[in-house]
């Protein structure tokens, strides 16, 4: 079988996260080894266990992502002892409150995901780009965003985000900027847009949004809610996301750069 992703490394953080677990078991049945990091040890043990026993590779490591330090040193550590790295994804959650109007809202609660996504994204995404560059093998430095910070045509901006949308535009807007100065080394920077992913959608403390967490809305209600508003009348789903993000991870990917896919079933068109 042709694995799209066979002998790279990929970092993964906020790998324990809904959407981090199913991109992790993606990338390591394509032949990834993934390097699992997030805050929780005994949710990435978990994570690791669950996809060596799917007969892939995982390492698991607690490691603060708005911290450069710590994050410099575990991506050396991996490049020491594994190889050169290929592949830094950023899944970190970032503290969006939603659900509150703007004129309600605290200053606190709109910078929250701004500063905590970009702070988490600029630190990945740098020491990625570092490691990369001096690996003098290139690489492939990925995000996901909601897409809220589009404004274009027809894409009817929502209510209550909250601090989503600015935090969504700064962090294209640097990754665009990065693309620009990192092309030269072999490094592509790019992600993907994506919001109302059903199997996030969880009940349980494996719900990390709060807001959402808080409201009346059961999980199938969301969806619904999602489906409707999309051009193909559905949600998108946990393995579509996954596929695309190891799509772009790979190789076959390779004159893609500098852009945000669009990956959300047509919430929106851009």
């Amino acid at each position: 079988m042709d694995h799209t992703l066979a002998h790279k490394n990929a970092v993964i953080y906020g790998a324990a996260g809904g959407l981090g677990r199913g991109v992790a078991r993606t990338f390591a049945r394509e032949g990834a080894t993934v390097f699992l990091v997030g805050r929780t040890e005994s949710k990435l043990r978990r994570l690791a266990e669950a996809i060596s026993e799917e007969g892939g590779r995982a390492e698991a490591a607690v490691v603060d992502a708005l911290d450069p330090d710590a994050v410099a040193a575990h991506l050396s550590a991996v490049a020491s002892q594994y190889g050169p790295v290929d592949v830094s994804l950023n899944l970190v959650s970032r503290g969006d409150v939603q659900g509150t109007p703007l004129l309600e809202m605290s200053t606190e609660d709109l910078l929250a995901p701004v500063v905590t996504g970009l702070t988490a994204n600029f630190v990945t995404a740098q020491a990625a780009a570092r490691q990369m560059r001096d690996q003098g093998t290139g690489g492939v430095i990925l995000t996901v965003t909601s897409g809220s910070g589009f404004v274009q045509g027809s894409h009817r901006q929502p209510f209550h985000m909250g601090g989503t949308g600015p935090a969504d535009a700064a962090i294209e807007s640097f990754l665009r900027y990065l693309a620009g100065e990192a092309g030269q080394y072999g490094i592509r920077v790019l992600g993907i847009w994506t919001a109302g992913v059903a199997e996030t959608f969880a009940s349980d403390d494996q719900d990390t949004n709060d807001s959402r967490r808080s409201s009346d809305l059961t999980p199938e209600a969301i969806e619904a809610a999602m489906a409707s508003m999309s051009m193909l009348k559905k949600g998108t789903r946990l393995p579509q996301v996954a596929e695309a993000l190891a799509f772009l991870a790979s190789d076959r990917a390779a004159g893609i750069t500098g852009t945000m896919v669009n990956v959300t079933t047509g919430l929106f068109a851009g």
